[in-house]
């Protein structure tokens, strides 16, 4: 190709080779390729070579599209490969059509294009492969045995925050530190920063298109540990100089009743700390609000429902400022909205969610683990740039239904307003945080009979009550699954009960005698079935906040007096007047009173029906008087009559007997007759029968009609004699056979050889055969072995016929 050549020819040079290919390819269907290669060697090896040539420029296309996207090609060694790596092949052809898609709106300035320090154009950061298995539950001792600040499982009134003072308050902390009604009906204190989160505004470069500031690369930098009071004042000192500053935290919840917080990572545009939130002395990290409480700098979050409870219970500290990705990933409508995928879409990271479900309360971390932790919030500030600016970009400020960053700032203030209350449970009605009314309403399905309910109420209260005492997670205690398992069973006893329990229980295998006992006093005391637990619910006592109440009176399923019983009713409600039998007609006067009855669900659509007759009774016709009466006067049927007329359809008879033909042509009346009478091309007779012509016409109908059967007496008569007369002539002939002596040895009875014998459909065929022919033929014998029979000759095969397909003839 010229240099010269400009991009539109070359474009129409490829489109051309292109679009001959395909027609050429077009011409030979692909289930012909294999009979080709086989009439033509030449032929195959040259689809072999072309075969190669488009395998090797389909996969340095691929190489080259993942190196631009950052991907790793699919290796396509054989054209299988193709198959076996179709779903890489297409992530790959996606991420270049979404690159392309991405230029061209920086091309034509829809979207601002991007600087130099794009995490595109850098290499994909190197991750620190684990080797270990990841631990989910380490034996490590309880980290809240040596807390300063004992948790507390059986609170005797509403939780109360750790506060003990107030940074950026406009309310003081006493005038903030009340209570009010909450849903459930209990007294609660109030969020001690509402008062300013509710008023805050956040910073103008919010709202701004900013350049976006790359992370430091991770390899050159580390996390700084901080696990001394020291070292939370000294980091404090530097995250007051920050603009924003990202955050997160690692939980704990399977060796404690209310859960734990075991880090607590925090990251600025130069550096990343992670915490040890582990220690006697975590509730004073509160110090930090400082920088948490302060609305000049923005907390960049991702999916923080549950960090804003977590921060509050266990380090009191509240967060005032909130930017959570994860409303921003939902307001621009990504394919998903976890930080795994923005750590991916932005930065090209892959995180290993392995340890997300890890046990975080190991000292010390293994450094897989810390190099997870870290990578959360090492990031995090560049994705913010980056989805802010989309924010604000796609934003129509003076649209409040369209002012995409208003709304993820006013779902982060209201989300940041959230409240950590302590774990209830009502153990009569199941209600509460850790009861099991949601658990039922869910699965109710169970359908539990009174004991079996008993059994699961008990378990589940000796559960939480055991759960509090030894500060251990309900599931560490026994499993839900094995709770509801036992109460289906319902054991008869302690030694039933005890295997029922599986071997991770360990808590409640040493325990169940105690069990039992409760298991024991619940079942004597009675209670409702689960069916009946639902019934007992009264609308009407539905709180304002939706939890629903059971009503003290449990409400007795209604018994009914004596059998049920179904009455017959005297018209079919399906079938009408139509009677079903005969003996159904009998008894249908024996019922004189209509009694209530349920009527089907159709009924209401034909009970204003006014098209039938009740109680029709059949006309009858009276029988043929001796003298013929006058004959009416003839009446011009009007048309409704003749709309209305009946008829009938009568089966004829295409042959006659000569009696008949007779009979009839003998009649006084013989034109009338021969009206009547069928010819031999009559098939069907049409007869009126709903509107008699009179006595005089009805008594020739009778004539006729007795004239025929006594014509049809007479042919059966002929029919008789006539059999009767040749069955005698047959037994006489077989009588003098018998009679007949046949001369010794002139008759030997032979089995009959229908092979042998002559054919009565092709007579002639079997004449202009030779004899010989027919004495070479071979008779089938049932018993032969197949191995006997000579070989025979393989079938002959059709001729080869190289012909073009006929996959595309017209």
């Amino acid at each position: 190709m010229e240099s010269s050549q400009d991009f539109n020819s070359l474009q129409e040079e490829i489109q051309k080779s292109l679009i001959s290919t395909i027609k050429s390819a077009n011409r030979i269907a692909s289930h012909d390729l294999s009979f080709q290669r086989t009439v033509n060697p030449d032929v195959a090896e040259e689809l072999d070579d072309k075969t190669s040539r488009i395998l090797d420029l389909s996969t340095r296309l691929l190489n080259s599209a993942a190196r631009a996207c950052g991907l790793k090609p699919p290796k396509l060694e054989d054209p299988e490969d193709v198959d076996m790596n179709w779903r890489k092949v297409v992530d790959v052809v996606d991420s270049v059509l979404e690159k392309a898609d991405r230029a061209i709106d920086e091309y034509t300035g829809l979207v601002k294009q991007r600087e130099n320090g794009d995490s595109d154009s850098n290499s994909k950061p190197k991750q620190t492969k684990s080797t270990n298995k990841v631990i989910r539950n380490a034996n490590v001792k309880k980290p809240q045995l040596d807390f300063e600040i004992k948790p507390n499982n059986f609170p005797d009134g509403p939780w109360k925050p750790l506060l003990t003072e107030k940074p950026h308050a406009e309310v003081s902390l006493d005038d903030s530190l009340v209570t009010f009604t909450g849903d459930n009906g209990a007294p609660q204190f109030k969020h001690p920063y509402e008062p300013e989160i509710s008023s805050m505004q956040y910073p103008d470069r919010v709202f701004q298109i900013l350049d976006p500031i790359p992370p430091q690369p991770i390899e050159s930098t580390a996390a700084t540990w901080v696990d001394t009071y020291e070292g939370v004042v000294e980091m404090l000192q530097e995250l007051k100089e920050a603009k924003e500053i990202a955050v997160d935290l690692e939980h704990h919840d399977f060796r404690t009743y209310v859960g734990l917080v075991s880090l607590l990572q925090i990251s600025t545009r130069e550096k990343d700390w992670i915490v040890d939130t582990l220690k006697p002395w975590r509730h004073k990290l509160q110090v930090l609000n400082e920088v948490f409480a302060d609305p000049t700098i923005v907390k960049v979050f991702h999916g923080a429902y549950m960090d804003m409870v977590w921060l509050q219970r266990d380090l009191g500290l509240y967060v005032n400022g909130l930017f959570d990705t994860f409303f921003a990933s939902d307001a621009l409508h990504y394919s998903s909205k976890s930080l795994a995928f923005l750590l991916s879409k932005f930065v090209n990271f892959e995180a290993d969610k392995r340890y997300q479900l890890a046990d975080w309360r190991m000292r010390p971390l293994p450094e897989e683990m810390m190099y997870y932790a870290r990578s959360d919030t090492h990031y995090l500030l560049y994705i913010y740039d980056r989805i802010r600016n989309d924010l604000v970009q796609l934003s129509d400020r003076s649209n409040p239904e369209k002012d995409l960053i208003s709304i993820v700032l006013k779902k982060s203030r209201e989300l940041s307003l959230s409240r950590h209350e302590n774990l209830e449970f009502n153990a009569e009605t199941g209600e509460g945080s850790r009861g099991w009314f949601n658990f039922v309403l869910k699965n109710s399905h169970l359908g539990y009979k009174s004991d079996q309910f008993a059994v699961f109420r008990t378990l589940w209260k000796w559960r939480d009550v055991t759960a509090r005492t030894e500060d251990e997670n309900p599931n560490f205690v026994l499993g839900t699954n094995s709770l509801t398992e036992i109460a289906r069973a319902n054991p008869p006893d302690a030694k039933a009960l005890h295997s029922l329990l599986p071997l991770t229980a360990p808590l409640a295998r040493s325990k169940v005698n105690e069990i039992w006992s409760q298991i024991q006093e619940e079942k004597a005391k009675g209670g409702p079935t689960l069916l009946q637990f639902f019934i007992a619910r009264d609308p009407s006592s539905q709180q304002r906040g939706g939890i629903p109440r059971v009503t003290k009176a449990q409400s007795q399923t209604t018994k009914l007096e004596g059998a049920a019983t179904a009455t017959k009713l005297q018209r079919s409600q399906l079938f009408g007047n139509v009677a079903v039998s005969s003996r159904w007609d009998e008894t249908k006067g024996a019922a004189a009173v209509q009694e209530d009855y349920f009527p089907f669900p159709w009924q209401r659509f034909v009970e204003d029906a006014t098209d039938f007759v009740v109680g029709a009774q059949p006309v009858q016709e009276t029988p043929a008087a001796t003298e013929e009466p006058t004959k009416p006067a003839a009446t011009v049927p009007s048309a409704e009559d003749e709309k209305g007329e009946e008829f009938t359809l009568r089966r004829g008879r295409k042959r006659k007997s000569d009696a008949i033909e007779n009979d009839e042509t003998s009649s006084s009346e013989g034109e009338e007759i021969q009206d009547d009478v069928m010819d031999d091309n009559a098939v069907i007779e049409i007869e009126d029968e709903d509107v008699p012509p009179g006595a005089a016409k009805r008594a020739k109908k009778l004539e006729k009609k007795r004239k025929r059967d006594e014509a049809k007496m007479a042919e059966e008569r002929q029919r008789l004699e006539l059999r009767t007369k040749r069955q005698g002539e047959k037994l006489a002939r077989k009588d003098q056979r018998k009679n007949q002596q046949q001369p010794a040895g002139s008759y030997q009875a032979v089995p009959f050889d229908y092979s042998k014998a002559a054919s009565v459909l092709h007579a002639k065929r079997d004449e202009a055969k030779g004899s010989a022919q027919e004495d070479k033929k071979k008779v089938f014998d049932p018993y032969a072995k197949t191995g006997d029979d000579e070989i025979k000759p393989a079938r002959r095969m059709p001729p080869i016929r190289g012909e073009k397909s006929a996959t595309f003839k017209k």
